[in-house]
């Protein structure tokens, strides 16, 4: 695979010449698309088979597809989807049935995805929070604890892959500790390692065979006192490779957001340096596309290598009825909020 390794964003819900002129040339392994970039399915689909016919190749389409807060699609053409905390409140009802309902809700956003050219959803999230946490994290999170969360981010995963849509595995080594919301500033987190790798870590240690994984721009004292886990190669090779596990394809968070400085292709190079494989760059701004794309390298042989296996795993469920899928997850939440009621 000779993709170079970054994923990009795009400004508006169509390509312009220069996006046209720099994709062929730059020839990111992805496109991520935010709600700036969606109108109508209709669209959706032009623009993601546009992407895909100018790099030549069948590209990875990601978006951030969570439900509650973190949703890129929505109305009209599309409903809104519960928070993760949703189902977590639904497993403490009934493990089982909470279970299920995450797995059948990813298989129906899956599903969305699927039929507008959206093969890749950032989710599941198995960020365990904590009281005085900033509410980055909050209600998209599913649970409080490592164990819970853990068994929800599977069903969710195993939701999105039954439906042929790649899960991405966030925010490793985990976020929910965090005082601060890494989109505008660092979070430093000075919590001891224990504790790390009994209640936060711990959660994306069963998870670490998933296909796709994103770092979080978390500073852990304990262990890295100066850099993030973006850029930080103690935390990939010891914590994220090496306690976790984590074996697939890892990306940065966005190179873009506050909580990292210094220019835009410094970044770019250190998260590569750190061992992620490749870079997302998220807000569209040609100008910073460019940078990160003259500063990362084409993918080397091991992150192609992972990249090649996540990639197989797309497409490989099968097309589903979806308004039945729909309404047997509806009438699972129904029966299980209505059991909550009751028991209220």
């Amino acid at each position: 695979m000779t993709a170079r390794a970054f994923i990009t964003g795009l400004a508006g819900t169509a390509l312009t010449p220069e996006e046209r002129s720099f994709l062929r040339e730059s020839d990111p392994w992805g496109l991520i698309v935010f709600k700036r970039n969606i109108d109508s399915p209709d669209q959706v689909r032009s623009l993601t088979a546009s992407f895909r016919e100018t790099i030549g190749r069948n590209g990875a389409v990601l978006v951030d597809q969570e439900g509650g807060r973190v949703q890129r699609l929505g109305p009209p053409h599309w409903p809104v989807y519960p928070a993760g905390a949703d189902y977590g409140r639904h497993y403490d009802e009934n493990p089982a049935t909470g279970t299920k309902a995450a797995y059948l809700g990813a298989r129906v956003i899956a599903a969305d995805l699927v039929a507008v050219g959206i093969d890749v959803d950032c989710l599941p999230i198995a960020d365990v929070p904590v009281a005085g946490a900033s509410a980055v994290i909050g209600d998209r999170a599913y649970g409080d604890h490592a164990e819970k969360v853990a068994t929800i981010a599977r069903s969710v995963a195993d939701g999105l892959l039954a439906e042929g849509v790649l899960p991405v595995l966030k925010h490793l080594p985990g976020h929910g500790r965090a005082t601060a919301d890494s989109h505008g500033v660092l979070p430093i987190v000075e919590t001891d390692r224990a504790t790390l790798v009994a209640n936060d870590f711990a959660a994306f240690r069963p998870l670490g065979d998933l296909p796709l994984g994103m770092t979080a721009h978390v500073v852990y004292t304990a262990i890295d006192p100066l850099a993030p886990a973006t850029t930080s190669a103690t935390l990939v090779r010891d914590v994220i490779r090496g306690w976790i596990g984590f074996r697939g394809l890892l990306m940065s968070d966005d190179i873009s957001m506050g909580a990292l400085s210094g220019p835009i292709a410094e970044r770019s190079r250190a998260a590569i340096a750190a061992g992620c494989d490749v870079v997302l760059h998220c807000n569209g701004k040609l100008d910073e596309m460019r940078e990160v794309a003259g500063a990362v390298p084409v993918l080397t042989a091991d992150a192609a290598a992972r990249a090649t296996a996540a990639l197989e795993r797309r497409g490989a469920g099968q097309a589903s009825d979806r308004a039945a899928l729909r309404a047997e997850w509806r009438a699972l939440m129904d029966a299980q909020a209505d059991a909550g009621r009751a028991s209220a």
